[in-house]
């Protein structure tokens, strides 16, 4: 007897076509229980700033933005590449899929290394979340968020296995589809975090 998961993918829909959501439902519940939690850590981060303004603005200046800017264009780029390979496949183009997404997930291996430095830079010079209120907020953030990503990571990986199959069953499909809005709620995040903690002065 065939299932959901044995049916293969529907061809993309035409422009015509009613517009649909991405991935499974569950999914968007439990992104949007991600977000409403940094959402929560943001206006707390912002109230706590808007106490101690000076303490804030002097905390933030001990931060390295370039590695900060750098990260940020590294994870825009990963966030690219995903959208390119969820374009392609279903496509006769598909076998770009798993290069394309091998390429995000270095450039993702690269954002944990980086992110890496920067917290050893900061524990070298004796800065921990012990520091002040500020640091308890900027590790909470960074974080959280780098926990989320490498929990991407695993996902990328697993999207790199299905784009490797021949043809994608409609279960697999949506899989895939929900696998890359996680990766790309991490950069909507990641944008929201880098001026917040960064620039915001």
């Amino acid at each position: 007897m065939a299932t959901t998961t044995d049916v293969p993918a529907e061809p993309p829909p035409r422009a015509s076509s009613a517009r649909r959501i991405p991935g499974e439902t569950g999914l968007w519940i439990m992104l949007l229980g991600d977000m409403t939690v940094f959402a929560v850590l943001f206006l707390v981060y912002l109230q706590q700033r808007g106490r101690q303004p000076a303490l804030f603005a002097a905390s933030q200046s001990t931060l390295n933005g370039n590695l900060a800017t750098v990260n940020t264009l590294v994870l825009l780029s990963s966030s690219v590449l995903v959208v390119l390979a969820t374009r392609v496949v279903r496509t006769p183009q598909r076998h770009y899929a798993p290069r394309l997404l091998a390429g995000a997930i270095g450039l993702g291996l690269a954002f944990v290394g980086i992110k890496a430095i920067e917290y050893h830079h900061l524990f070298a010079a004796g800065i921990t979340s012990h520091m002040n209120s500020f640091f308890v907020y900027y590790f909470t953030l960074t974080g959280l968020h780098l926990a989320h990503l490498c929990a991407g990571l695993i996902v990328l990986a697993v999207l790199l296995t299905l784009s490797r199959k021949r043809e994608l069953t409609t279960g697999q499909y949506k899989i895939f589809e929900g696998g890359a809005c996680f990766w790309h709620m991490l950069d909507l995040l990641w944008l929201i975090i880098f001026p917040l903690v960064f620039l915001v002065r």
